[in-house]
Parts: structure tokens; sequence; C-alpha cells
């Protein structure tokens, strides 16, 4: 359904920005995901974000890989510039664009098993760039597009679909981000639009690598037994001469609470989430300390959400670079190319 395009018509009402837009202006194309899904919430953030920062969305190049997270940079901002690249090679498509062209914002869309598997080389390297961008996941915990297998963020000793439990050690990118120099990292959840807005908001304006985990449920493999309505229900009981996976419409899980507290969240299939929010008084200007809090209430067993680390004084790619003001993609020939006595100086240099 992605071809269908949302009908143009809206209330004539409808709240307007600062430059004239109301939300139907940032929106894209109809979602193909399953229904309750929290990766729809992100984009529902990310809209509402951009809408009160009152962005035009011609300056925004949106960037993504594979899986179902890369798939919905198509929901939102339709009249953006975007770019669907190859599994886990999101973030140097990203940095490349950003070196052509320092001036449009740049959003990173990836998810847990495009970034802390494949692509995880790629994102270490943009982070410890400090590439100009809002690097966003969308972290399930399972390889939704394939059947719901152990991504490699899934908590150690958690269980699959079918009860399998899970022997690996989880990749925790918010501490990676911390240890490789991103100077913007918070970590939220899909279902906390309160919180998850003004984050993406952030970083957005931030200047340097900002980076966003936010917890995301995949409602089509939290299914539990003893429903008639489960995937291995059905399966087992089909005699029919093919298998249709039919997925029931969920309500999406949603959460509010307030800051310095502990929220248990229950999922679809009965496992549950405790997620705690920054305490009011939380320090997001110290690295170490920031490190030290994660492992701490990681310990716990509890998922520390809010704006993690931010550095004021940060700086870019290009800053490190020393590259010229005026984007690279609109320098003339004479500038890209100033002769072999530029060159040969260069060279002498090198020696």
């Amino acid at each position: 359904m992605t071809y269908i395009a949302k009908p143009k018509f809206h209330h004539p009402g409808l709240p307007k920005n600062d430059l004239g837009f109301t939300h139907r202006d940032y929106e894209g194309k109809i979602s193909t995901l399953c229904a309750g899904c929290g990766h729809d919430s992100i984009t529902a953030s990310i809209i509402e974000a951009c809408y009160e920062l009152s962005i035009e969305p011609h300056r925004v190049a949106k960037i993504s890989g594979i899986g179902c997270s890369s798939k919905t940079p198509d929901y939102f901002l339709g009249n953006s510039h975007g770019f669907n690249s190859v599994h886990g090679r999101m973030p140097s498509v990203l940095t490349g664009a950003n070196l052509a062209n320092r001036d449009l914002i740049y959003l990173g869309v990836s998810g847990d098993g495009d970034s802390a598997s494949i692509g995880f080389g790629q994102f270490a390297h943009s982070i410890r760039r400090g590439v100009n961008m809002t690097y966003i996941v969308e972290n399930n915990g399972v390889y939704g597009l394939t059947k719901g297998q152990f991504s490699a963020t899934a908590d150690r000793g958690s269980k699959s679909k079918k009860g399998v439990v899970n022997t690996d050690n989880a990749i925790d990118l918010v501490a990676i981000a911390l240890q490789l120099g991103a100077s913007f990292v918070a970590r939220s959840f899909s279902g906390d639009k309160t919180q998850l807005v003004p984050l993406i908001a952030a970083a957005i304006q931030h200047k340097g690598s900002a980076f966003i985990d936010v917890i995301s449920p995949c409602v089509a493999f939290n299914n539990h037994a003893g429903s008639t309505k489960s995937f291995d229900y059905v399966r087992e009981h089909n005699d029919a001469v093919n298998r249709l996976d039919v997925i029931t419409g969920r309500d999406p899980i949603t959460v509010d609470y307030a800051p310095g507290t502990v929220q248990v969240v229950e999922q679809h299939d009965g496992t549950r989430l405790a997620l705690r929010k920054i305490d009011a008084d939380y320090d997001a200007h110290d690295r170490v300390a920031a490190m030290a809090f994660l492992q701490k209430h990681a310990a716990k067993g509890q998922i520390v959400t809010g704006l993690l680390y931010v550095d004021p004084d940060s700086e870019d790619l290009h800053h490190h670079l020393d590259t010229v003001e005026t984007p690279l993609n609109g320098l003339d020939e004479k500038a890209l190319c100033p002769g072999s006595a530029a060159l040969d100086k260069i060279n002498a240099s090198l020696r």
C-alpha cells in the first residue's frame, strides 16, 4: 500500500506552524507496518517534532537501511529527500551525503538488526567521526521481516515467541555511542510521545552526532501460548493447501510517568519492561557518570530512558576536516580543480 498516497484534502481549520504548514504537510505515504507497531508511533513523533520546529521539508534528507524500521521514512516528510540504502550501510551513505551538502538536516533511521549486527562497524565509525546527524534506532530486539529471530540487542535470558532462551549477551547501542564520543545520547520508548518528541527535536537542533535508541515493541511476534489466534496455533491446526500469516489489530503500547520513577510496561505477550525516566536532577553533561548510571540500572533489569548525555560545545565532521562553509556540491570547477600547481604543493607537503 505504499503506492497509495494519502488524500490531499484536509480540514481548513487544522493548526499551522510558523511556516503555515499543518501536520499533514509533514506526513508521507500510508504505513504498511502491523497495526499497533511501535515504529508508527516513532514516525508520528518525528512528524510532530518537525512540525513544532517549523522545518521546511525540502531541507531534510532521510537515509535508511533495510528492515521494518528502514521502511518508515516513506511514511513521514513526503516532500523531503530520501535514500533507502543497503542493509547496514545507512551510516556511510549519510556520511557521504553530509560531506557533499552540509546545509541539509540529516535523519538516519535504522533498526537493531541494521545497526547492531551487519552495520555495527558503520554505526561505530559514523558516531566516532562526529557526523552532524540525528541517528534513530527503532529497537525491537528481533528481526521482524524474517519471523522474529533474536537481534544483537536482545537481552540475555529473554525468550522468543517459541520459548527459546537467548544465551548471547546484548549489545547496548547507547553505551557504545557514549564510549565512541557521541555528543548527544538518549533513549526513549515508542509509546512515550511526551518524552520522545522533545528528544527528537533537540537532536535535530544539535550539532554533531546525535543518537537516540528507541525501544519499539514488535507486535507481530508478541503472540502467546494458549491463543487460538496465535501464529503457532494457526499453523499447527491448519490443513489448508497454503499458509496465511494473519496479524490481528492491536492497540499501541503507551506509557506516562514522572521523572525519577520506575514504570513497568506490560507488552502484548505478557513480558514486562521496567523503564526508568531520568531523575529531574540528573547531570546530562557527565559522560562517565552516564555510563555508570546505565550499568547500575541495567544490573537491576531496568531500561534507562531520557537524555543521557549532551555536549554543549560539540563539533562535527566538517569542523574536524576544516571544510569550506560552502557545500561541496555548490563549488564550481575552479574551486574543485585548482590546477596542477596546487596538487604539486599538496603532494610535496606529504613527502
